[in-house]
C-alpha cells in the first residue's frame, strides 16, 4: 500500500499513525522525506506493508531527481494507492502522477488531510473537485495529525488488499536498517533546528554502530556542502551540534530501548547533491 502526494501534506504522519510506530521523521518543512520507506503491521491475519514516499516536487538538483524517481516507483508495485493532498490545494491535472492515478488499474484511495486545520466548505468544494478529476477514487477527509478517521482508512485498506503470502518476516517492522533510522533521527533535529538552506543541504552517514547488552555507540559524520554551513551548523562553541545530538540521542534511547552514546563531526562534502557518485554513496538509487 504506496502513499504518494506532494510534499509536506502529512504522508509520514499518516503512515506512523498507521503503524504505530514513528519510523518517517516529521518536520513542518517540505522535502523531509528523501527515501521510500516501508512500515510493516504483522498480526495474526495479516501482514501490511505501507510505503511511504518522498513528496512529488519539480526537481531542481540530481538528490531531488532521485527522490522524484522513489516517487514514481510507488506507482508501479502498489497493490492500493494512497493519494494524499489536503483541503484549499487544488488537483493539478497536467500533473503526471494525477494522470497515471485516472488510469490507474488498482483501488484508488483519495486522502483529503488537514481537515482540522480548515472548515466543512473548504472540505465539501476538496471533495467535489476531486470527485471530477479521480472519478474512481475513494475519497476520505481525515486529520492525520489527530488521527480522525485514520481507522476508517486503515480498514478500508484491509478490505481492499488482495490475499498473497507475507513478504517480510512476521517481526519486521521496516525495510530500513538501525542505522538509516538512526541517521534520520539526527536528520530530522537537523531539519527542526535549523533555517533557509542549511537542513537540505545536510546528509547524515553512521560510520559505526556498535551495540552490546547496555549500550548502543553510534558514530555519525554530517556532511554539508560549504564551510560557511559547516560552522553554523556546530554554532557558536559547539553548542547548535550539542543541542542536535541531545535531542536526537534522547529520541534513539526512546526507539532503540537501550542507551545509547552518540558521537558526531561534521565534514564538508561539495555540491554533494548533484554529484551522481556521491548521491549513490549515500543509498539513493
Amino acid at each position: 500500500m504506496n502513499i504518494i502526494g506532494r510534499p509536506n501534506v502529512g504522508k509520514s504522519t499518516l503512515m506512523n499513525a498507521m503503524v504505530g510506530q514513528k519510523l518517517s521523521i516529521i518536520t513542518s518543512k517540505a522535502q523531509t522525506t528523501r527515501h521510500r520507506i516501508h512500515g510493516i503491521v504483522n498480526t495474526p491475519d495479516y501482514q501490511v506493508v505501507f510505503s511511504d514516499t518522498p513528496g512529488i516536487l519539480e526537481p531542481e538538483y540530481k538528490l531531488q531527481e532521485n527522490m522524484l524517481k522513489a516517487a514514481r516507483s510507488a506507482l508501479v508495485d502498489a497493490d492500493v494507492l494512497l493519494y494524499m493532498t489536503e483541503a484549499g490545494m487544488k488537483p493539478d491535472e497536467e500533473n503526471d502522477f494525477i494522470r497515471r492515478l485516472q488510469k490507474s488499474r488498482v483501488p484508488v484511495l483519495l486522502v483529503i488531510n488537514k481537515i482540522d486545520l480548515s472548515n466543512q466548505e473548504k472540505v465539501t468544494k476538496a471533495i467535489s473537485l476531486w470527485q471530477e478529476v479521480l472519478p474512481k477514487a475513494e475519497i476520505i477527509p481525515i486529520s492525520a495529525l489527530e488521527k480522525f478517521n485514520v481507522d476508517r482508512v486503515y480498514k478500508r485498506i484491509i478490505e481492499l488488499l488482495p490475499e498473497s503470502p507475507p513478504y517480510y518476516p512476521k517481526d519486521a517492522l521496516t525495510d530500513k536498517s538501525e542505522r538509516f533510522i538512526a541517521g534520520e533521527m539526527i536528520r530530522e533535529k537537523i531539519l527542526m533546528q535549523y533555517k533557509q538552506e542549511i537542513p537540505y543541504a545536510v546528509e547524515v552517514e553512521i560510520e559505526s554502530f556498535k551495540e552490546d547488552s547496555k549500550l548502543i555507540r553510534i558514530s555519525a559524520v554530517i556532511y554539508v556542502e560549504r564551510e560557511s554551513q559547516k560552522g553554523i551548523l556546530i554554532g557558536n562553541g559547539g553548542k547548535a551540534l550539542k543541542r542536535v545530538g541531545r535531542e536526537a540521542r534522547l529520541d534513539m534511547e526512546a526507539f532503540f530501548v537501550k542507551k545509547i552514546f552518540l558521537e558526531m563531526k561534521v565534514k564538508v562534502n561539495r555540491d554533494w547533491r548533484n554529484s551522481e557518485r556521491q548521491i549513490k554513496k549515500f543509498g539513493y538509487h
